[in-house]
């Protein structure tokens, strides 16, 4: 006896419906872990933003960078975080180096806040591997009203 599929009801022919087949070509298309083309040595620096009514706090993560190595660009609302760090390779004698995953390099962070930062009131703090910035905001100019004649 022939089983008819009710017509309200379609489905679509997936050619790649054959699991060990399927999970071939996923996997052929999945990115690799851990690699990116763009990304430096070091990663990216990850922050966190909060803000009061006040000022932002930003906290960025810069492990292993000596903090003659930071340097923190203010322009208007544009914060710009830079980071460099250098390993001297220095193998004593006898020894032999099986793996090296720490690297020499530069990272950098640039984005946008919704407020212009009063750079004169800014502050950086580096402790721990973490950058924290106290960003101050600048108060808006007292309107003036323009009298109509």
């Amino acid at each position: 006896m022939l089983k008819e599929t009710p017509v309200s009801n379609p489905t679509r022919f997936d050619p790649f419906s054959i699991e060990p087949v399927s999970e071939l070509f996923q996997g052929l298309l999945r990115p690799l872990r851990g690699f990116s083309l763009d990304e430096s040595p070091l990663g990216h620096v990850r922050i966190d933003v909060s803000e009061t009514d006040a000022a932002y706090e930003v906290k960025a993560e810069l492990p292993g960078v000596d903090k003659k190595d930071i340097d923190v660009k203010l322009d208007r609302n544009t914060v710009s975080i830079h980071a460099r760090t250098e390993r001297h390779k220095e193998v004593k004698e006898g020894e032999r180096v099986i793996r090296r995953e720490r690297h020499t390099g530069e990272v950098s962070r640039t984005f946008s806040l919704a407020s212009e930062i009063d750079d004169t009131r800014a502050s950086a703090q580096y402790q721990d591997g973490i950058l924290t910035l106290t960003l101050p905001k600048k108060t808006p100019a007292d309107q003036k009203r323009l009298p109509i004649n």
